[in-house]
Order: C-alpha cells, then sequence, then structure tokens
C-alpha cells in the first residue's frame, strides 16, 4: 500500500462520513460535511500527483482511482437527491440524472472489468476526467448552497436567501451538466474499447 494508493481508499470512508453528516440535524453538521468533502476531493488530485512524483503509478492504482471516483460522485449524489429536507428541488428531474449517471457508471465498470480479464487497463481518458472534474464541482456547490442555508445565511447579509438560491442555481446547472458529459463520455468509452465485449 503506497501512499497514493492509501489517499485513492481514503476516499471511500469519507464518502461513508459525508453522507451520515448529510443526515445528520447537529448544528455544524453541513459545514463539517462541506469541507470533509473538500478533503476527499483533494485526494483525487493528489493521489494522482503524488504517484507520478515518486514514479509509483500502479495498474491497482489506476484501476481503483476510477473506481472510487465513482463510488464518491454516486455516494454523494444519491445522499443529495435523497436528502430530507429536499434541498435540490425539482424531484423528478434530478432522480432521471442520477439513474443516467448511474446507467453510464454501471456500463462503464463493466466495460472496465471486460477489459481487465483479458489483461488490459481502461484509463481515464480527458472526457472521463472532465466529467468527474464537473461531478465534483456540482457536488461542491450544492453542499456548500446546503450549508450556507443552514448555518451561514447570516454572514452575507441582505437578502440571504437570493445569495443562496444563486449557489444552488450554479451547483444545478453543473449537477445537469455533468449528466451529459457522463453520458458522452460513456460513449466515447465503449467506441474505443466495446469491440472487447464481442471478441
Amino acid at each position: 500500500m503506497s501512499l497514493p494508493n492509501l489517499l485513492t481508499l481514503s476516499r471511500v470512508p469519507l464518502m461513508f462520513a459525508v453522507v451520515a453528516l448529510l443526515h445528520a440535524d447537529f448544528e455544524w453538521a453541513a459545514t463539517i460535511a462541506f469541507w470533509l468533502f473538500i478533503v476527499a476531493a483533494l485526494t483525487d488530485w493528489l493521489d494522482g500527483m503524488i504517484a507520478r512524483a515518486r514514479g509509483e503509478v500502479s495498474s491497482f492504482g489506476l484501476f481503483m482511482d476510477a473506481v472510487i471516483d465513482k463510488v464518491l460522485v454516486v455516494g454523494l449524489m444519491i445522499a443529495l437527491v435523497n436528502n430530507a429536507d429536499n434541498f435540490m428541488g425539482h424531484d423528478i428531474v434530478a432522480m432521471i440524472l442520477l439513474l443516467c449517471i448511474l446507467c453510464r457508471e454501471f456500463a462503464v465498470s463493466g466495460l472496465r472489468m471486460a477489459v481487465a480479464v483479458k489483461g488490459g487497463i481502461v484509463e481515464a481518458d480527458g472526457g472521463g476526467k472532465m466529467k468527474t472534474f464537473v461531478q465534483l464541482n456540482a457536488i461542491g456547490w450544492l453542499m456548500a448552497a446546503r450549508m450556507f442555508a443552514h448555518e451561514h445565511g447570516g454572514n452575507f447579509g441582505g437578502d440571504d436567501r437570493g445569495w443562496v438560491t444563486g449557489v444552488r442555481a450554479i451547483g444545478m446547472t453543473l449537477y445537469a451538466l455533468s449528466a451529459v458529459l457522463t453520458i458522452t463520455s460513456g460513449v466515447a468509452y465503449f467506441r474505443r474499447h466495446g469491440r472487447v465485449l464481442f471478441s
């Protein structure tokens, strides 16, 4: 277990902690959840940087980084869509977008396993990395809006509700964009590697 791989794996317990805090009702729970998410998102950048700097890039790391990114993103999106305070609103639209993301992630994960059986690795390409970047940003903006609404609304003065609504709107826009990028990048993966399923 190298440091980069430990950082990769750390996103799983961090995800569980953030989901638990999203459903907690004590003071500052939303703030702690937001900052734990920031830590988890930063490990996604840090593990790769350390692995390249130390020459510790491994097949395990390449495979698990992609898988755990999906676990983190999907887990938090489910928690946000299904949150008791209904913060995302537009239940049907949010759920449909989430189902599109889930379908793509399961399909690409299946493709990765099929390629792995034949001794190959499906590494994240530019489209996949951009998709993950937008997904993490969407979650971050939505969690920030929820944090402001629950615990920091008074810090901004004036129309606090308008401020929170604006942050939430950015998060929802990025959420919709992430769904589009998720689908288009999934199609690109199957165009490049789908032949493995028929060979």
